[in-house]
């Protein structure tokens, strides 16, 4: 956890956290390897406590093996919009697939949207935050 994501959290106050329980399709934003950016729809969960993000996936999607392969944790952005409120997280993205991690993600998920389908390919993008921005 980054003391900075953390702190710009806090300073955020509730309306901050409750637009992240909100139901609201997000991005993810990558960048591959020729410095383009892959952007692509998600469902993001916040642990606002913890300066975290969650991103569900398949092992096998290009989002997944591209954080995976970084040595340090991938650069990576989450971002929302409902009409002007729009907030966008910013941090450092690694890959997890233990069951343990892979179970809580998927509840946290369930919290947000609806209990996913069943994927025994899953795997979480876990996000320590970094920066937040936005007008929420």
């Amino acid at each position: 956890m980054t003391s900075g994501g953390l702190v710009e959290i806090r300073e955020r106050g509730e309306g901050f956290r409750a637009f992240w329980r909100e139901r609201h399709l997000c991005t993810l934003s990558t960048v591959r390897p020729d410095g383009t950016l892959h952007v692509v729809p998600v469902g993001v969960t916040l642990d606002a406590d913890s300066a975290t993000a969650r991103v569900i996936t398949s092992r096998g999607s290009y989002k997944a093996r591209r954080i995976g392969a970084a040595e340090q944790g991938a650069a990576v952005a989450v971002c929302q919009v409902d009409g002007r409120r729009w907030s966008t997280l910013e941090g450092r993205a690694r890959v997890l697939d233990s069951a343990e991690e892979v179970a809580d993600a998927e509840r946290r998920y369930a919290e947000r949207y609806r209990t996913p389908r069943p994927n025994p390919e899953r795997v979480v993008i876990h996000i320590e935050i970094t920066r937040v921005l936005g007008n929420v």
